[in-house]
């Protein structure tokens, strides 16, 4: 008997050690400060060492054209160039002697959805806006390009939407934004429907 009750024991004390530590964990421990102090993170984030680049981005992907200034004759349609921003990160030194740059936009002819007759590009035409050239004065919009019901030629072939006459004079401004209104003219008898083209916007140097 002495034997079991012995081992007994020494279960039943393993059992209280147990909870014992359990109960420990479980209790909060309140933290005393006794001073703090500050320590400064620094960084030094150098310039990007790769050469600048001159740069075109648009605005958006796609616009609309909504029927405005129709008459006996013509029926007309407008909207608005997504802004077309030109970027150039480049020192003077990187740009050739003579450079200038230049945005052109042409289109393709609209196709329609149920096989209409495709219309010509030459019925598209735009009126360039600088929204911002910069201070220098040597960025210009380009001309407005009439469509071919105006005698003019549409935008068939690359049109003028704006130009830096001199890349190096204005590379410290380092960007420029421009858009133009497009208008689309089409005699009466145009078929109805959903006509799509694309004016691809270019840049040179």
């Amino acid at each position: 008997m002495t034997r079991i009750d012995g081992r007994l024991l020494r279960v039943s004390a393993v059992t209280a050690g147990a909870f014992m530590l359990a109960s420990v964990a479980g209790v909060a421990i309140a933290q005393v400060s006794h001073g703090e102090s500050g320590v400064s993170v620094n960084v030094e984030i150098p310039e990007i060492e790769e050469p600048g680049v001159l740069a075109l981005s648009v605005a958006g992907t796609t616009t609309a054209l909504t029927e405005d200034g129709s008459d006996a004759l013509v029926r007309q349609f407008t909207g608005t160039l997504p802004s077309v921003t030109v970027t150039d990160t480049r020192s003077a030194d990187d740009i050739p002697d003579g450079a200038f740059w230049y945005v052109l936009g042409t289109s393709t002819d609209f196709t329609g959805e149920d096989g209409q007759e495709a219309i010509s590009a030459g019925h598209l035409g735009w009126a360039p806006r600088l929204i911002d050239g910069g201070e220098s004065g040597l960025v210009a919009e380009g001309d407005e390009v009439g469509t071919v019901l105006d005698a003019g030629p549409g935008l068939v072939d690359q049109e003028l939407l704006a130009l830096a006459a001199d890349s190096a004079a204005v590379v410290e401004e380092g960007q420029w934004t421009a858009n133009a209104d497009l208008f689309l003219r089409t005699p009466t008898t145009v078929a109805a429907g959903d006509y799509t083209a694309t004016l691809t916007l270019s840049l040179f140097e």
